[in-house]
């Protein structure tokens, strides 16, 4: 077993990396922040125990600067990285240079990031390891007319997907031949602006399906487990606003298989840190491969009230050579999050920037809330929108619905516009309260406007 760390550099900003630096300070690790200027007055610069700048707000020119931040590792003579999520959290190269430099790179290996990135070497790996895939070879499209010529056999609808894609990205839904090149063009158009890649691939759209995930996490033994589902098919645009544990669409049965091919899909690569196993799942509980997600993510705090388990602690824990504890777990209660972003929900999801005048989390038995913000604290418009995360945890959904709903009413954000008012309007849909939903639910209802 390696030796443990001794500082951690967090390559993140605002929540996660101050969730990050919470679990290391548990731990007696050291950490070392690091900020743009538009990021001086983050609390996770505030709570680090060092902080270095490393360039102005814009993300490519400071949290996307990988010689930037090595720089910063090298100053301050961190012995690991954590990338938390996003930015440059999935990128090989940044991986193979912190391993090129003798520094550890919490999360999966190089090539593990790079073969699971792209979607089609993602999806044969799949196939090798005995997973269920949509439905399409996964091989690139030459052009719109092979694409069309492969929609006739495989049947409409189909979905068209870049390659190198992800967050909804390069991402068309065709219902019929004659929108085929038009939502062809745009597609590419739209992956090659996002990821320099305009690279196609298609495959047969599931109708109506859940978005349901299953946490991986495998050590440096080969060992992998699963800690249980996440449903996250209340989406706008390919975009997660709500998730919760357990699905009201899972069994016992169905969890026990999908937990199993997740395991299979981890193994199959040799797969060592946290990891999620995305899959789509129809009307009649078939489920298939959807994309992995090398990282940690977003919504891991489901997972963590779900089974009382610090993930970020057992990354860490991971990367420095011990063992997984535990075997595979069921969740316990119920646990919903809501992503609260700065957004307009009544203005079609504008963003929302500026000044928070006023700020109070909700609190409580079984309300968690992770945030960077407080009162006087700056929304900067050259970040993601999320300011904060709501979780809450009861012995049933029922409950948990209730509470969450208090636990809204008592979270007031002033001075901004955010997606509050649009999660206690979802609250009270009767097929959210009746888990009648599916992952394109939310495009057919009539919001408010306001």
């Amino acid at each position: 077993m390696a030796e443990k760390f001794n500082k951690i550099l967090i390559a993140n900003r605002g929540e996660i990396a101050l969730r990050i630096i919470r679990t290391c300070r548990e731990m007696g690790i050291k950490t070392v922040a690091i900020y743009s200027t538009a990021d001086r007055e983050s609390l996770h610069v505030r709570f680090a125990d060092e902080a270095v700048c490393i360039g102005p707000a814009a993300s490519s020119e400071s949290y996307l600067s990988i010689p930037k931040i090595m720089a910063a590792v090298e100053i301050t003579n961190a012995d690991a990285v954590h990338p938390g999520y996003g930015f440059l959290s999935e990128n090989a190269d940044f991986a193979e240079i912190c391993q090129d430099y003798g520094i550890k790179f919490i999360g999966p290996r190089p090539e593990h990031i790079r073969n699971m990135g792209d979607k089609i070497t993602a999806k044969e790996t799949m196939i090798r390891a005995g997973v269920p895939v949509v439905p399409g070879d996964g091989t690139l499209l030459k052009s719109a007319e092979d694409g069309m010529a492969r929609a006739e056999t495989m049947g409409y609808p189909v979905m068209i997907k870049a390659t190198a894609g992800g967050g909804g990205k390069g991402m068309r839904v065709v219902n019929r031949k004659e929108d085929f090149v038009n939502l062809w063009n745009s597609a590419r158009a739209e992956a090659k602006a996002s990821f320099g890649n305009d690279g196609i691939y298609m495959e047969k759209y599931i109708v109506q399906p859940r978005h349901i995930e299953i946490q991986i996490i495998g050590d440096q033994n080969g060992r992998v487990i699963h800690l249980s589902e996440r449903d996250c098919s209340v989406q706008r645009r390919h975009q997660k606003l709500l998730e919760e544990c357990p699905s009201p669409f899972m069994t016992d049965e169905l969890r026990d298989r999908m937990g199993e091919a997740a395991i299979q899909a981890g193994e199959a690569i040799g797969y060592e840190g946290v990891g999620t196993v995305e899959f789509l799942v129809d009307a009649d509980r078939n489920f298939y491969f959807m994309e992995m997600n090398t990282r940690i993510q977003v919504e891991h705090p489901v997972t963590e009230e779900s089974i009382d388990h610090d993930l970020i602690k057992e990354q860490i824990k991971v990367a420095y050579g011990e063992p997984i504890s535990g075997k595979n777990y069921t969740p316990k209660g119920h646990v919903i999050e809501c992503r609260i972003n700065a957004e307009d929900p009544w203005n079609d999801f504008r963003p929302s920037p500026g000044k928070i005048s006023s700020f109070h989390s909700s609190k409580g038995h079984g309300v968690r809330v992770d945030t960077h913000v407080y009162a006087g604290y700056t929304v900067s418009p050259y970040y993601d929108s999320m300011i904060a995360k709501l979780i809450v945890r009861a012995p049933t959904r029922a409950e948990a619905i209730t509470k969450m709903e208090r636990a809204l009413d008592e979270f007031i954000v002033e001075g901004i516009k955010t997606t509050v008012p649009f999660h206690q309007w979802l609250l009270k849909q009767e097929d959210f309260r009746e888990g009648n939903f599916d992952t394109g639910w939310l495009g057919k209802q009539d919001m408010p406007k306001k």
